[in-house]
């Protein structure tokens, strides 16, 4: 029997969250995509096919002092893709977590988005 890598079971996953999960107009979509080296969040309207708000731990306001893969570089993540939402008039999201595990840098970048104001 073939081992299968974590990749491509976390890839089987996020097909299967996305099934269920499309993003419009009035309520797009938060993914968050997460590397060794930093995270990623966007939020995309599916209907039109647009990302309308981006951020990541590469931006120059996420920057830290000790890289972008840790706790606190998501949460600095979170607080900037929920500001940067509420200046376009977007309040409330749908949550992706892209096959990830709700747990560490992607439960950290969800709730410094709520405390930041995102509704999901």
């Amino acid at each position: 029997m073939a081992r299968v890598s974590s990749n491509v079971v976390r890839l089987r996953i996020h097909e299967r969250i996305r099934k269920h999960l499309n993003g419009t107009e009035a309520r797009p979509r938060l993914c968050v995509f997460r590397s060794n080296k930093h995270i990623y969040a966007q939020i995309v309207d599916d209907s039109k096919g647009q990302t309308l708000v981006a951020a990541s731990s590469l931006d120059a306001d996420a920057k830290t002092g000790k890289g972008g893969s840790n706790i606190a570089a998501a949460k600095t993540v979170g607080q900037i893709v929920a500001k940067r939402a509420i200046d376009k008039g977007i309040q409330a999201v749908l949550f992706d977590r892209g096959g990830y595990i709700y747990h560490g840098r992607v439960k950290a970048l969800a709730d410094a988005a709520r405390e930041a104001g995102l509704k999901f």
